[in-house]
């Protein structure tokens, strides 16, 4: 399957798995599980067909790890970026000392004045690397990355929550957490 096909699939199983499953007629079980079988079925029924061996590639070639399937491979779930309604079962984690969310330069006034919030989504995405948030905020715009205080928002009584691909998730993220450097060279600290 070539890069274009494969992304194509990404995009739309995104949509559908984070956002609109019930445009396929499918319910997301707790943790957002949907049948394999019933995925594939949903999508060619409307006229998006998809074998199991290109979702299969998808999940697995996926840079960004979106989709996990379930140990018995009968099962698939996006691993989070969800604004539907669905119980992610998601267990408390001790995070980082420090973690990182990308945006664009254009949001950080309004960031340090109303906090990171999860906005449609379940939660705010936070990033263990300063590379990976860099990449997320230059999907919108000259990208600022910001510091995150987790040890500071763990004795405020703030709970964290890690996804099978890494992603750290909080519910939000006050403005007094967040630190700012100008000096970083476009990178803020």
């Amino acid at each position: 399957m070539d890069t274009t096909r494969r992304v194509k699939i990404s995009k739309y199983l995104s949509k559908h798995l984070r956002h609109t499953p019930e445009r396929l007629g499918i319910t997301l079980a707790p943790g957002g599980w949907v049948e394999v079988e019933m995925l594939l079925n949903a999508c060619a029924a409307a006229r998006f067909s998809i074998t199991r061996t290109e979702l299969d590639q998808v999940v697995a070639l996926c840079d960004k790890q979106r989709f996990a399937f379930d140990e018995t491979r009968t099962r698939i779930r996006a691993n989070q970026g969800h604004s539907t309604i669905v119980d992610l079962q998601l267990e408390p984690r001790i995070p980082p000392d420090i973690l990182y969310h990308g945006t664009a330069e254009s949001s950080v006034e309004s960031i340090l004045q109303s906090g990171l919030l999860k906005m449609n989504r379940h939660h705010v995405h936070l990033s263990e690397s300063i590379e990976t948030a860099k990449k997320v905020g230059m999907r919108h715009g000259h990208p600022v990355v910001l510091s995150v205080d987790t040890i500071a928002m763990q004795q405020a009584g703030f709970m964290f929550y890690r996804s099978e691909n890494g992603v750290w998730l909080v519910d939000r993220v006050p403005p007094e957490f967040l630190l700012l450097d100008h000096t970083s060279q476009g990178v803020a600290k």
